[in-house]
């Protein structure tokens, strides 16, 4: 099997993506993905979000939104389709979300995992990242 494509995502992509999320992603403790919501990100940043892309049957796999607001680096949505984990797809996304951000010149980034989700821990210390103890997310819906 050929390795996925990674590209940027397009406007006719958000569909496809959406529904993605919903088979493949966490969605627990927080407000539903919107058309909305992404057409602005694409609007803002046209790069962010990174899709891997089979590259014979041309479905989506695995998704990365690279979010740079120009002095950190987050990333969130890492997502990737049940029945292609571990495959490295996971790991080829977050890769290319640290090239983005060496690029603008990042230096650290951060990725949003829920404590509950086990098995995203062990892909994210796979990928040399680990917990930070002396933070706590603070958040306040608009």
């Amino acid at each position: 099997m050929a390795e996925p494509i990674l590209r940027p995502a397009a406007p006719a992509d958000l569909p496809a993506v959406l529904g993605f999320w919903q088979a493949a992603a966490e969605d627990a403790h927080r407000p539903a993905d919107s058309s909305r919501a992404l057409e602005a990100l694409l609007a803002r940043d046209p790069d962010a979000l990174i899709l891997a892309v089979d590259a014979e049957s041309g479905d989506l796999v695995g998704t990365v939104i690279a979010g740079w607001d120009g002095w950190r680096c987050h990333v969130y949505r890492l997502a990737v389709h049940p029945g292609r984990r571990r495959e490295g797809i996971g790991r080829r996304l977050v890769a290319a979300a640290e090239d983005r951000f060496r690029a603008f010149g990042g230096t650290r980034a951060d990725a949003m995992v829920l404590d509950e989700n086990t098995l995203a821990h062990h892909a994210w210390q796979a990928g040399g990242y680990a917990p930070q103890p002396e933070w706590s997310r603070w958040i306040k819906a608009l």
